[in-house]
């Protein structure tokens, strides 16, 4: 998931650029349109110290994201999954955050017309399906638990 973050960085760089010009992939509904978003997601900004404190936010999710992990058995393929998709996403978007200056670099722009979704990039994806995955994978455990005490 890093890799493939950060090789379509690069790449969002090098060929959309210049920022804010959109290229149709499907239509006007899909298309790239390189930007650079120096806060967090849905472009939250702490000013100048954005870049500092939601570094160490996404330090702070990837140790907590790698102890889940750690707590894993075998046979926990979804969560593992989960997991690794919310934790490649995360270290995604930390590393862009440390080596992109401007900003971490979004290109995936999703819309129709004037009404747009955020731009966004495949750690933000990850991220996105990592968590709504995990809470899915968490609420089948807690109702697994509550099941077996209610039967106990």
């Amino acid at each position: 998931m890093v890799v493939a973050d950060y090789v379509t960085k690069l790449l969002a760089e090098k060929y959309l650029f210049p920022p804010h010009v959109p290229h149709r992939v499907i239509g006007d509904f899909a298309r790239l349109t390189l930007a650079y978003n120096p806060g967090a997601a849905f472009s939250m900004s702490l000013g100048a110290a954005s870049r500092i404190v939601f570094g160490l936010f996404a330090l702070v999710a990837l140790v907590i994201l790698w102890r889940l992990y750690r707590g894993t058995t075998t046979d926990e393929r979804l969560k593992v999954l989960a997991l690794g998709l919310a934790w490649g996403g995360a270290a995604g978007n930390l590393i862009d955050r440390v080596r992109s200056k401007p900003g971490v670099v979004d290109f995936i722009d999703i819309g129709v017309g004037n009404v747009r979704f955020w731009t966004f990039n495949v750690a933000d994806s990850a991220v996105t399906i990592g968590a709504v995955l995990l809470g899915w994978v968490l609420l089948q455990e807690d109702r697994r638990q509550q099941r077996q005490r209610a039967s106990e």
